[in-house]
Formats: structure tokens, sequence, C-alpha cells
């Protein structure tokens, strides 16, 4: 059983930066593509960024290319999520998920037709002056 768990949310003003952190309990860690989802107060759940177990690929939702920027060590087991200058309408819960093997398409893009098999318990981020 994979256990993800996130930190690095709070409250930060619009402009500002935020590093979330998805560390894993895994030992082949590197075996996981993972990525990052927001459910934001009143709405459904989106994928925003996912890196894949192979090739380090990369996908990034509209809203957030060249703001945020997704990388991951496999020797601490663990995924970033750079956030910069953060919009009001950044505010969610921020979740990481895994999937072992899988492309970054199939957890991100095909989302939610297709389920991350493991999710952490979310981080709060709010952006608010």
């Amino acid at each position: 059983q994979l256990l993800l768990v996130e930190s690095g949310g709070g409250l930060v003003q619009p402009g500002g930066s935020l590093r979330l952190s998805c560390a894993a309990s895994e030992f082949n860690f590197d075996d996981y593509t993972i990525g990052w989802f927001r459910q934001a107060p009143g709405k459904e759940r989106e994928a925003v960024s996912c890196i894949s177990f192979s090739d380090y690929n990369t996908y990034y939702a509209n809203s957030v290319k060249g703001r945020f920027t997704i990388s991951r060590d496999n020797a601490k087991n663990t995924v970033y999520l750079q956030m910069n200058s953060l919009k009001p309408e950044d505010t969610a819960v921020y979740y990481c998920a895994a999937n072992k093997y899988a492309t970054v398409q199939a957890i991100c893009a095909m989302y939610p037709v297709v389920q991350p098999d493991y999710w952490g318990q979310g981080t709060q981020v709010t952006v608010s002056s």
C-alpha cells in the first residue's frame, strides 16, 4: 500500500509562491507516475500537473502553465510542485496521487475518467490578500 503525504500548503498573497511536497512511503517510488490535483470549494477536483515514472515526462493544466513546475527526487521519494505567481483562483485543497507504470496522459489528461490508485490526504492552499 503506497502512502502519500502532502505538505507545504498555507496562506499566501496574490503573486506569491509556495512549494508543495508529496512524500511517498514506497521503496520502488520510481515506478510510480505522480500527479497533483486540486479541488476548490463547490468545484470538481481537477488535474493540475503530473510527472512520469520513467522519462520524467510532464503534464500541466492550461491554467497553471508557465507558473507551476513539477519535479521529483527519487532518492528522497518526493515529488514537488513549485507554484509561482499565485492567483486567488488557485485557492484549493491540493492532493497528490499515484499510479504504477502509468503515463502522464493516463493520470492527468484522462482524469476523471481514469482515476489514480493512491491519494494523499491533501493540503490547503489559500491565495488571498
